[in-house]
This record gives structure tokens, sequence and C-alpha cells, in this order.
């Protein structure tokens, strides 16, 4: 039988922080003697002394200071505790996850966060980053609630519910000093296959990985995220495919150069999603936000290059539509 209550702990970190047992009585609404005769059995029922008493003052031992940064912790957690659920009695989950693909940033969600804590400061929010198939995966094996911006198609066998909220075009792009910016006319598998291909990395562990553009045996550089994917071609590291708005943005600057290939990607359609049959006045929150018109531009205002003003600047994320 625990031999440590939290009932004890409050009344020791009310002493520590009013100086006095008397003090800490008038803080906690209770008697002196309470007070006394707790401290009193928790010092028995340990084994060690909690306070060392110099008159009407007293203050913690060694012991007692141990006993106290550890409670705190527990103070605390018993608290969150208490909040979460009576949260949860009012139809509010302890937690939610959103899955973003890493295509888009994270900043781009802060209006919809900061609107979340609002009205849910109880509720945990984390954020994950998936790549392709794994942004449908993550939902599927439950580790996100709720998909923002997930790519294409959900995996066949269904379990989830979609709406569409926008696609993106693609232009492929070189650097100006990578040798396929000097190639007239479209680019062909024949003459793509000799130079590298710079690649987002599949997150997918369970459900077949996706692949696009590329040729058998060609070599490949993988990277975590499509910022980073760009950041290597302006580099002039490799060739691949760009979302329009910011390579755009690049190619004006001079940062990129457009080519026209013979087997171009197609538009990306992106989605929200959620696992079918699934409740909770936080998902419910977060779906309708996300079905919102404004949703989409807001995420494709931070995609790779939309911050490009000039040579100098184009690594900065300015945030403009």
């Amino acid at each position: 039988m625990l031999r440590l209550s939290l009932e004890a702990l409050q009344i020791v970190d009310a002493i520590d922080r009013r100086g006095s047992f008397s003090a800490a009585g008038k803080e906690l609404h209770r008697v002196p003697s309470t007070i006394s005769y707790t401290v009193a059995k928790l010092e028995e029922d340990l084994g060690v002394q909690v306070f060392e008493r110099n008159g009407p003052r007293v203050e913690l031992t060694k012991a007692g200071q141990e006993l106290l940064k550890e409670g705190r912790y527990l103070l605390k957690a018993a608290q969150d505790l208490e909040d979460r659920v009576r949260r949860v009695a009012s139809g509010w989950e302890t937690e939610l996850a959103v899955g973003m693909d890493s295509m888009f940033s994270p900043l781009a969600l802060e209006p919809d966060v900061s609107a979340f804590y609002g009205v849910a400061r109880q509720t945990r929010l984390r954020i994950v980053q998936e790549a392709l198939s794994g942004t449908w995966e993550a939902l599927l094996d439950r580790r996100v609630d709720v998909l923002v911006g997930a790519p294409g198609d959900g995996p066949p066998g269904g379990g989830y519910v979609s709406h569409a909220i926008g696609s993106v075009r693609f232009v492929f792009a070189v650097a100006p000093h990578h040798p396929l910016a000097l190639v007239q006319g479209k680019l062909g598998r024949s003459q793509l296959q000799h130079h590298r291909a710079i690649a987002v990395a599949d997150t997918a562990r369970r459900i077949a990985p996706r692949t696009v553009g590329l040729v058998l045996g060609q070599d490949t550089l993988s990277v975590p995220t499509l910022h980073c994917k760009y950041d290597y071609q302006v580099a002039g590291l490799g060739f691949g495919f760009l979302p329009e708005p910011g390579a755009r943005a690049a190619i004006a600057a001079g940062l990129l150069v457009e080519k026209q290939v013979e087997e171009p990607k197609p538009d990306e359609q992106f989605y929200v999603a959620w696992r079918a049959g699934e409740q909770g006045a936080a998902l419910e929150w977060w779906i309708s936000r996300m079905r919102q018109p404004h949703v989409f531009a807001q995420l494709c205002r931070y995609l790779p290059g939309m911050g490009v003003a000039s040579s100098a600047s184009w690594q900065e994320i300015a945030g403009q539509s």
C-alpha cells in the first residue's frame, strides 16, 4: 500500500512556498493542527524527516527537497488528469493527432492551432508529418486521427472518409548550371536516366510506397521533405518535379529552369481524411475547420519557393499566396 498521498504532497508544497505551517493552512483552508498531523504522519510513514523546524519557520531537509521535486510532477499530472477527465465527460478527447504530408509546412496550421486552443485548452494536440503513402498509412494505423493535405487517392480497402480540398500542378525543373538545362526539346527517359533524380522518400512501412517518374536503376537521391528536394534541385544536385506555385517564383528569379518532358506529372489532388465512424468534439472541430475553402490556399502559402524574391533571399519563406 502506498504511504504517500497527493494530499500530503500538496501540503508539503504549500509549506515550502509559504514558509510556515500556519501560512500553508491559510492557503489550503486547513486548521494548523491538520497540517502538523499530516506532516508528522508522512514523516512517520516514510521513516525520514521532511522538514527542519526553526521556530515558526521550517525548511525542507535534503530528503524533503527530493520528495517535493518529484512530488510536484505528480501534483501537476494529477491536476492534468482531473482536467482531462472533465473534458472527456464533456465530449472532448484527451489528445488529438493531426497528420500532414511533408510537402506542407506545419507552420501553415498556426492560425488553426491557435483557434483550437481557444476552445479546447485541455485537449493535447500532436502534429505528425509523413510522406506520400505513409500519410494515409498513419491514419489507417491509428497513429493520427485526421489527415490534412493527404496526397492522391487513399489506399484501397476503405475504413476512412475523405474530402478533396484542392489540387496542385507540378513542373519539371533543374538548376541553370545542370547539364539538362542546355538540352533542347522535350526530355525523355533515355536522357533522364543518365542523371540523378531527387525524390521525396515515401514513409510507408506496411502499404506499397509510391514512386513517381523514376527510371529503374536510375541514380536517386532520396530526401525526407519537399522543401529539402527543392533546396537540392536549386543546388544543382539533381532533377525532379516541383509544385508549380513555388517553382514559378524560383524560375522567375533565375534559380531554376523549367524543362518540358515526354511524361509530365499529372496534377495532384489533396484531401482531408479521417477514419469512418470516429467521433469526438476535437475531431469534429478539425474536420469542419479543414474543410473550409481557405485551408488549401493557406497550406500552399508555405510551399518551397513561395518566398523567393531574389537570388539572395530564395531560402526565405515569405508566406505570400
